[in-house]
């Protein structure tokens, strides 16, 4: 049982699972119970953890699909009822899994008649489909169909601009959420200075993650983020200019602010994160498994070296190059000569 006779302010906050279920392979739905908040407490933390299981975790997805013989996703396929559009459609809303964070490729190799779904999909060893009988399209003649397909892990909505798609490639607007939703209610109970809240939590999933793995991983989210702020040192903050009263205001590095190469010489490059970059979820995990973590990092890496790290292609160096830029005015090295 949780602590709700006490009100005792310095009683450890517990959780519990009071509701676990399956609806169907694609939809998971857990409740869960924490108590006891101080007042106001639960609107804190609840409106964080929805934000944080919305947005912060990671989530795979097909995120592109290349048609032999296609043009545009209009078109249709003779024997296949359906359209193009129709099939990219399908394909996301496929949830895979995988255990790997680097892109993989999958092949949909199959002959009609026959109706296809997702269970017919060559996948990598590490990397399955929640739900092997989701339907993807029909093929009511005796002919062969092969779609290549590239899975991706991020978070959040990624929408894909078909410049620079050709020989029928054909991005597919990825939702890398693994949280469907979540809903947060707050119940008091105790009165006067003793009153305390409770907090229930209801988490929806795709099945690729527990409600409880989401939680934790939320949780884990919120740790991480503020970490920059408990790094943060007084040699970090920089006075410009004087308030109404005549006493210095004092700022930290921001994304706000601009600085030049020269400036960034110093300790500002050791002590400023690429968080601040701002980049995409892909982009800027690849830099963390790199083990860049400041711009300091960043800048000894040329345009060409940034192209060789694992899973960062050439978009990702031009994210980071247009980041670096527009936060810092300055240039990523072009190549190894532009580093000295």
């Amino acid at each position: 049982m949780l602590p709700y006779e006490t009100s005792s302010s310095t009683q450890a906050i517990e959780w519990k699972c009071v509701e676990s279920k399956t609806e169907y392979k694609r939809l998971h739905y857990g409740r869960f119970v924490v108590s006891p908040f101080k007042k106001g407490q639960v609107s804190t933390v609840g409106t964080a953890m929805r934000r944080a299981s919305l947005e912060e975790i990671q989530g795979t997805s097909i995120t592109w699909a290349r048609f032999h013989g296609v043009v545009h996703e209009y078109s249709t396929i003779t024997g296949i009822q359906e359209t193009i559009h129709d099939i990219l459609t399908n394909l996301k809303e496929i949830v895979p899994k995988s255990d790997s964070d680097d892109v993989e490729e999958a092949v949909l190799s199959v002959t009609g008649p026959k109706e296809v779904t997702a269970g017919d999909t060559s996948l990598p060893p590490y990397v399955k489909a929640i739900d092997d009988s989701q339907y993807i399209l029909t093929i009511t003649q005796p002919i062969s169909l092969n779609i290549e397909l590239r899975i991706e892990k991020d978070c959040r909505y990624r929408i894909e601009s078909l410049s620079g798609y050709r020989n029928g490639e054909l991005p597919i607007d990825a939702v890398s959420m693994p949280v469907r939703n979540v809903n947060c209610s707050v119940h008091l109970f105790g009165s006067g200075r003793a009153t305390r809240e409770t907090s229930f939590i209801e988490v929806w999933t795709n099945g690729s993650l527990t409600p409880y793995e989401a939680i934790k991983e939320a949780s884990k989210k919120l740790i991480d983020l503020p970490t920059p702020f408990l790094q943060m040192k007084s040699e970090d903050v920089y006075y410009s200019g004087s308030r109404y009263d005549g006493t210095p205001t004092a700022s930290v590095g921001s994304s706000s602010q601009v600085y030049d190469a020269n400036k960034l010489e110093g300790k500002l490059s050791e002590n400023t994160f690429i968080d601040q970059l701002e980049l995409p979820a892909r982009a800027f995990n690849c830099l963390k498994k790199a083990e860049i973590h400041t711009i300091a990092d960043l800048l000894s890496y040329s345009r060409e070296d940034s192209s060789k790290i694992r899973s960062f292609g050439q978009k990702s160096v031009d994210q980071v190059s247009k980041a670096l830029w527009d936060h810092f005015t300055i240039e990523l090295p072009k190549d190894e000569s532009d580093l000295n």
